[in-house]
């Protein structure tokens, strides 16, 4: 029956799709009905929300244009805001002094990173000063969250907007967590071919050469969705560098086979710098840029490792995997390959199909998904798993996209398996 049931609603978004009517249904189901299933978690993984909390947040939007979208999501992420100055004495939210929070935090040391996502009501055992300081912190990271929920997925004026606020105050993060766990966060912008790569670089203290693990997001996510949960990995003795995926967000050109050249002039980028180990890097993809991740594990001598989350390869560019997928996202896909119809898009995307490429991937492959993603087809893992030559399949029972509802889990996985390979020594 919950089959049965699925497979209606699936056909049920499809048709309001193709018919254009889902913005119409939207005012009555909401538009938590027509997003993908992990959208509540990837979020609150995200920011520390409660998934209850925010899955209720969401039923208050029933629309997905701008004004009504980003307005909601703005107002929600600027009520974080102005709670810092509830709980800061003298704090200014026109003019913050992120330093004074800084400040505050440092009695709690590298603990910060364990802490900041947490639930207010966990227990911190420390004095009262630290305790507000990391409430504030708490508060800034969900700002950060919601303007990135504002953002999704891309695409307009609006959109950006919020994006830019998401990025911005994350650039502020960097300068009060970095310091405080030992790592040095520096944005970088590499020029490639008309086009600028913006990520984000993450290395230990110090003029020591660490391995780099190189992590790029998929069609929708962002790099700071990736950084703040990768700061609790302070200590793994890697430097990262977070990306996003060609043709998202702040790119200028769609993604297209030959975007592959940007990743290639980042990895080239990257092992010129003085900081880092060049015969020792690896490449991490989640949902869409882990397709990019299985594509670069088979092309780029400079990798001695790579991880795919939620990899599409072949059976999702095809036709049937479009049913259920939710208008926002063939949208975000029309704008991220530069398609002007469905067609043209069906036909971009199957270009993409690495169904007889996986033999070419020689070095350890770890791919990592839940065993019913409802958004991509999990055949596509398990057949990556199996064709590359070094693959290794890690499947969560019962999950779904990106294994999602083991998101913290996997993480842990994914950092030891490529200290394995990558740091000297961790195997």
């Amino acid at each position: 029956m919950p089959h049965i049931k699925d497979t209606l609603r699936r056909v049920f978004i499809t048709t309001c799709m193709l018919t254009r009517t889902t913005e119409l249904a939207t005012r009555r189901l909401g538009t938590g009905f027509f997003l993908p299933a992990l959208f509540v978690l990837r979020y609150a993984s995200m920011g520390g929300l409660d998934p209850t909390r925010f899955a209720a947040q969401l039923k208050g939007v029933r629309s997905f244009r701008d004004e009504a979208w980003c307005a909601y999501w703005n107002a929600l992420a600027r009520q974080e805001l102005d709670a810092i100055t509830t709980v800061l004495p003298g704090f200014d939210a026109s003019a913050p002094d992120w330093n004074a929070l800084r400040e505050a935090l440092a009695p709690l040391g590298k603990r910060v990173v364990a802490l900041m996502t947490l639930s207010e009501a966990d227990d911190m055992h420390a004095s009262p000063a630290s305790e507000r300081a990391m409430t504030a912190l708490r508060h800034l990271i969900k700002a950060i969250t919601y303007y990135q929920v504002s953002a999704f997925p891309g695409g307009s004026a609006a959109r950006m907007e919020a994006y830019a606020l998401s990025r911005s105050l994350f650039n502020e993060l960097t300068c009060i967590v970095g310091p405080l766990v030992g790592i040095v966060i520096e944005k970088r912008r590499i020029e490639v071919d008309g086009d600028v790569i913006e990520g984000y670089l993450m290395t230990p203290s110090g003029t020591q050469r660490h391995p780099l693990a190189i992590i790029t997001n998929g069609l929708e996510g962002t790099a700071q969705e990736l950084a703040i949960p990768l700061l609790k990995y302070h200590d793994s003795g890697m430097a990262v560098f977070v990306m996003e995926m060609p043709g998202t967000y702040a790119y200028r050109k769609p993604m297209t086979p030959a975007s592959e050249a940007v990743y290639h002039a980042v990895i080239d980028h990257l092992s010129r710098d003085p900081r880092i180990d060049s015969q020792r890097m690896g490449f991490v993809g989640v949902s869409f840029g882990a397709y990019w991740a299985a594509r670069m594990a088979g092309t780029n001598p400079h990798l001695r490792c790579a991880v795919a989350c939620g990899a599409p390869t072949h059976h999702s560019f095809q036709i049937k995997g479009a049913i259920g997928m939710p208008d926002i996202i063939i949208k975000a896909l029309l704008n991220t390959t530069g398609a002007k119809t469905l067609m043209s898009l069906g036909l971009k995307l199957q270009a993409l199909s690495l169904h007889h490429f996986y033999r070419q991937i020689k070095i350890p492959l770890l791919v990592i998904n839940g065993d019913r993603d409802t958004l991509l087809s999990t055949q596509d893992s398990i057949d990556l798993a199996s064709g590359a030559v070094q693959g290794t399949l890690k499947l969560y029972p019962n999950d779904d996209h990106c294994a999602m509802a083991h998101y913290r889990e996997w993480l842990d996985l994914s950092q030891a398996w490529l200290r394995q390979q990558l740091v000297p020594g961790a195997g």
